[in-house]
């Protein structure tokens, strides 16, 4: 039995920000289940986070994608990645280091004359 177009899905490649991280999951929708909420929870369940630490969807490398006329326009293996709020992951900041790991400034060059 041949597969209909509304059959066929759209494989998206799809990631945490996250600067420590960058492997993408695949993921499969078909065609008509495009839509803003359903590439977000299907995304979150494959990624074993919830919803609403999910503040943007972009499409990489710089498109936010905001409504299902965005979604229905992605091609096949797009690279999409969910950008969390701060207080949803502790990953976002977890690898940057703090001011008194990384001085602000040089203390040799502090001590310089003219």
């Amino acid at each position: 039995m041949a597969e209909t177009e509304q059959d066929v899905g759209e494989k998206l490649a799809v990631r945490i920000q996250n600067l420590k991280e960058n492997d993408f999951i695949e993921i499969e929708l078909k065609r008509q289940e495009l839509s803003y909420q359903n590439l977000l929870k299907v995304s979150c369940c494959e990624l074993g986070i919830n919803p609403e630490q999910v503040e943007k969807i972009r499409k990489l490398p710089n498109t936010l994608l905001r409504k299902d006329k965005d979604i229905q326009r992605l091609q096949n293996f797009q690279e999409v990645e969910l950008i969390l709020t701060r207080s949803g992951s502790t990953e976002l900041t977890d690898h940057m280091p703090s001011l008194i790991e990384k001085p602000c400034y040089n203390s040799n060059a502090a001590k310089m004359t003219y």
